[in-house]
């Protein structure tokens, strides 16, 4: 039951408000009375309360027998209204957020932190959408599933390159990096990388160990970001078609490079 007063309140409505429609949901038309009842809300409260619910439309009343009693609006009106109302509020304070955005001045370029795992995700699926020629991606598996809808559509108008780690069938195009002990340690990070038409670009740790990632629109930072997985797409592709052991000796000098034993 909280949960839901939780998610009345999000729509606007207050704790009483939330918890009278939820009273009167389960009992059908009863009094001012037994709403304060069942709902805990106090009965010097109950009246005003019901009253506002009754101007915004959530609650009929009606007397019967000089008694005045309360009925919910069905549910599914109750909802269907919610949803129009929440879609017009959408379209107008979207319309009026990008207004304000296209008038601002255009800031220098910028890394921005993200720091809520909804957020990250948000932000990756919105960025995939406003893509018009080319995604360029490094996932391991945990993040390219949760995006795996979003690149799937884009990719019938967009080309996307770049690798994949632990991921089975990926989009057409994508290189499927190869197993080392490198990605097999456990310690190893599961960075991600997207960067959209080279003009915006998300990158981070893995989400289920850190909900952190970084935005920008640096050209700098998207250019060595992107050369860094076009390194890995080739060094995969090299390993795939030489016929020498390279792999023992990639990892031998990966260790020598960043000195680890």
């Amino acid at each position: 039951m909280d949960n839901i007063v939780q998610q009345l309140k999000k729509l606007g409505f207050n704790e009483y408000e939330s918890k009278s429609y939820l009273s009167l949901v389960k009992q059908g038309p009863v009094t001012a009375y037994q709403v304060s009842k069942d709902s805990g809300i106090p009965r010097a409260r109950i009246y005003d309360v019901l009253s506002n619910l009754v101007e915004k439309g959530i609650v009929l009343r009606e007397e019967i027998n000089d008694t005045t009693r309360y009925s919910p609006l069905p549910v599914e009106i109750f909802l269907q209204k919610a949803q129009s109302e929440w879609q017009s509020t959408y379209s107008e304070i979207s319309d009026s957020l990008k207004s304000l955005e296209n008038s601002s001045e255009k800031m220098d370029n910028r890394v921005i932190s993200l720091k809520d795992y909804k957020t990250i995700i948000n932000y990756c699926v919105t960025l995939i959408k406003k893509a018009e020629k080319r995604i360029v991606i490094s996932m391991w598996d945990e993040m390219y599933e949760v995006l795996k809808k979003e690149l799937i559509e884009a990719s019938e108008t967009v080309t996307i390159q770049g690798i994949t780690l632990h991921v089975e069938d990926p989009i057409e195009n994508l290189e499927i990096h190869r197993i080392t002990p490198f990605t097999e340690t456990k310690s190893t990070e599961h960075w991600f990388i997207l960067s959209i038409d080279s003009k915006e670009m998300i990158y981070g740790p893995s989400t289920n160990e850190r909900s952190i990632a970084f935005y920008t629109d640096d050209p700098v930072h998207i250019y060595l970001l992107e050369d860094y997985v076009w390194h890995d797409v080739l060094v995969n592709r090299l390993v795939r078609r030489s016929q020498d052991d390279l792999e023992k000796w990639i990892t031998a000098e990966r260790k020598a490079f960043f000195m680890e034993k």
